[in-house]
């Protein structure tokens, strides 16, 4: 399997870019301190930064150690900014965020991905949202999907969940709104914006495990995404853990989702009598909250399920750290006394302690992930996102006044 980019020297250049926009002007030493990187390497890429008008050189700083004062950098795009789309079944949230990665504005409105004018209704909520904002320089457009996508910069995607089968979203984008647009499974997309704004920032090799509608995991590698032959790595929810189990979406019997996904949970509920039928995972939840014996044992079977089957994806990759997250994590309390356990003990000794941590959840963050794909796209050395990933790096330099 390839490992396609960001590359780690990308991800350090757009981190540097992140880190001044988010936190303000800082010295060279200051930023090899918080990214974690040599005083040599960040030297150099500064130098390429402040070549291409990115960046810029500021007042000196007093060294705290009476040596000599340091020379603080800037970001100068101040303006340039993404925007990010997450699509579901039922619904697209969109948000802007700047070249930090905080989020300036952000909408969710209604959509029906069934609807055979699905592709024509994205794209006027698209145009809709834009002509919403101000003055910024757009970089692009990223979108994140619940499904596989053959490449970034083309944007064919496959989708169950929404029922969509080679359809060419990305060129549909681009030809109706005029600007570079890069499409990703949206697991994959959260795992670039955890490389360069989250927990990942400070470790290359790690994986993003989501719960919710799915079950799905962004796996990182040497600080690169591993994506497979088509896009598809990382879609631990179809992997078989019971031999002629519930049929899963996918058309399969058996998977994961089919027994920890959100609608298998709500089922399992309503079959046990945790709640009455016609409830969601919202009911089943509060259940569990008031006690309820079946709804937690509910929560209970899931994570108990999740530790062991994640244990072996951990014996296989041997990720440093697991970041799990997705709306699944909103009744967290209830899954993890039993997915703890399960998971430290099915791991082979070395890897008992790898540390897992699990995020607060904010529906905005799947779209914030597929913005970081359009910030991390211009310095994609790889070709992934071609065409797009030039047109992207050009909106980039031209918006801090420089030819690119």
């Amino acid at each position: 399997m390839a490992l396609t980019s960001p590359s780690r020297t990308d991800v350090n250049r757009t981190a540097i870019l992140a880190h001044l926009g988010g936190q303000g002007p800082a010295s060279r030493a200051d930023l090899a301190r918080m990214l974690g990187v040599s005083p040599a390497l960040v030297t150099q890429l500064t130098r390429d930064l402040l070549a291409e008008g990115l960046i810029e050189e500021l007042d000196t700083s007093t060294s705290q150690g009476g040596g000599r004062p340091a020379r603080m950098l800037g970001v100068v795009a101040r303006t340039a900014c993404a925007i990010g789309v997450k699509v579901v079944a039922d619904h697209v949230a969109f948000v802007e965020v700047g070249i930090d990665g905080s989020v300036l504005r952000s909408a969710t409105e209604p959509f029906d991905a069934m609807s055979p004018l699905a592709t024509s209704a994205l794209i006027e909520l698209a145009r809709a949202f834009i002509e919403a904002g101000g003055d910024n320089r757009l970089l692009g457009i990223g979108v994140g999907i619940p499904g596989t996508v053959d490449e970034q910069g083309i944007g064919v995607v496959d989708s169950t969940q929404l029922r969509w089968n080679q359809v060419p979203l990305g060129a549909s984008l681009r030809r109706a709104l005029d600007l570079p647009v890069v499409v990703e499974n949206n697991v994959n997309a959260l795992s670039v914006a955890e490389r360069l704004f989250g927990q990942g920032r400070d470790c290359a090799d790690f994986l993003v495990v989501t719960i919710g509608t799915g079950v799905g995991a962004g796996i990182v590698s040497g600080g690169s995404i591993l994506r497979g032959r088509a896009g598809g790595a990382g879609d631990i929810g179809h992997i078989p853990v019971a031999e002629g189990g519930p049929l899963c979406q996918c058309g399969n019997h058996g998977c994961l989702e089919a027994f920890v996904g959100e609608s298998a949970l709500v089922a399992t509920a309503v079959r046990d009598g945790a709640v009455n039928d016609g409830a969601d995972i919202r009911n089943v939840r509060e259940a569990a909250d008031a006690g309820n014996a079946a709804a937690v044992r509910v929560f209970d079977d899931a994570g108990r399920l999740l530790g062991r089957t994640l244990a072996g994806v951990v014996n296989m990759l041997d990720p440093e750290l697991v970041v799990i997250l997705g709306e699944g994590v909103e009744a967290w309390d209830h899954w993890s006394p039993s997915f703890e356990p399960a998971l430290r003990a099915s791991l082979v000794p070395g890897k008992r302690g790898v540390e897992v941590a699990v995020e607060t959840w904010q529906d905005d963050r799947w779209a914030q992930g597929a913005a970081a794909l359009v910030l991390a796209t211009p310095f994609d050395t790889h070709g992934v996102a071609g065409e797009q990933g030039r047109l992207m790096r050009e909106r980039l330099v031209s918006s801090a006044g420089v030819r690119p």
